[in-house]
């Protein structure tokens, strides 16, 4: 029988990420097993938001299918998930969002109102009436910049300056490290409640020109309260596996601060669609029903449908020869 889309989690109700490496992912009943040399680890994927496969991991096509009817985000990292490499898509089927958000950067005035929301979430200030989007970048800057060094202060974890080589990644300090591990962990979040909720990852506002730019964008809303404390801080406790207990912590910390409730409507808060924050069962957000589930109940949809009747197997759709439906349906 098709799937109650009522009972399947929101993407606010769901853990934050999970990191796997260097064994085996396969479908295991209707969840997931990971085998690897310590033993079977069982994932309850209906409740995972953002899965990162980091090296010497095999994935299976029956795992990638679950995890896709679940609308799980999925990564392909580098060692210690500091490296994107590739990701799957979301599984939102309305572009409401997408065109909002494609209109309020393709006009100049709506795109600075965006971006003035943006650094006043973040910063207490307000911004000055004629600045542009080169002084508020300067300005944001600045201000990180500042808070880097305020927690090294605090911390006495030392601190040069954000610089580190994904090619030589032993040769970058360990707040440096920390520091990209814990952001890798908060940009799957973001990437992946942005699809969840049908926006694009690569139409941003103060960020611009890469693939991820509203990831960034949205990223940066939360990194001086997360994952800036959470680095020195790990770096503070020991210098040693310091992305590995980088990720854990914002686990950790993602639960503490609310931030799978929260990044939805802050996206719809910067965005000034502050009625459009929740998840509809009819627009399927935050989740995927497979063709094989409608197949199960006659409710294969047709791309000649309009937003009104929709024609399945029972009420009019195409049969073959015979009276057997089309093989590739079932």
């Amino acid at each position: 029988m098709g799937r109650d889309l009522h009972i399947l989690p929101k993407f606010s109700d769901r853990w934050s990420h999970v990191y796997l490496e260097h064994g085996r992912l396969d479908k295991d009943e209707q969840s997931l097993a990971f085998w690897a040399a310590e033993g079977v680890t069982h994932i309850p994927i209906d409740q995972l938001g953002f899965l990162m496969l980091g090296p010497g991991t095999a994935v299976t096509h029956a795992a990638m299918r679950v995890l896709a009817d679940n609308n799980c985000l999925v990564t392909w990292a580098g060692e210690a998930g500091v490296r994107l490499y590739a990701h799957s898509t979301g599984g939102t089927h309305h572009s409401r969002r997408l065109l909002r958000q494609a209109a309020l950067f393709s006009d100049d005035e709506s795109r600075m109102q965006v971006i003035r929301r943006m650094y006043e979430k973040r910063f207490p200030d307000k911004l000055p009436p004629d600045v542009s989007i080169e002084s508020v970048r300067g300005m944001e800057g600045a201000r990180v910049r500042r808070a880097y060094q305020e927690m090294s202060a605090a911390t006495g974890v030392p601190w040069d300056a954000r610089n580190y080589d994904q090619d030589s990644w032993a040769n970058s300090d360990g707040a440096n490290r920390a520091l990209s591990a814990a952001n890798s962990c908060l940009y799957g979040i973001c990437h992946a409640a942005i699809l969840s909720a049908g926006y694009s990852p690569a139409i941003g506002f103060i960020h611009v020109g890469k693939m991820l730019s509203f990831v960034y964008d949205i990223a940066d809303l939360y990194k001086t309260e997360i994952t800036l404390p959470i680095a020195f801080n790990v770096v503070k406790e020991s210098p040693s596996d310091v992305e590995r207990r980088a990720r854990i912590a914002c686990r950790d910390v993602f639960y503490d601060t609310g931030l799978m409730q929260r990044i939805l409507p802050d996206i719809a808060e910067v965005l000034d669609a502050g009625d459009d924050v929740g998840e509809s069962p009819g627009e399927l957000e935050g989740r995927i029903i497979s063709l094989a589930d409608r197949a199960a109940v006659g409710r294969i949809p047709w791309e000649s449908d309009g937003p009104g009747e929709r024609r399945t197997v029972e009420n009019g759709a195409p049969e073959e020869e015979g009276g057997r439906r089309s093989a590739d349906l079932d």
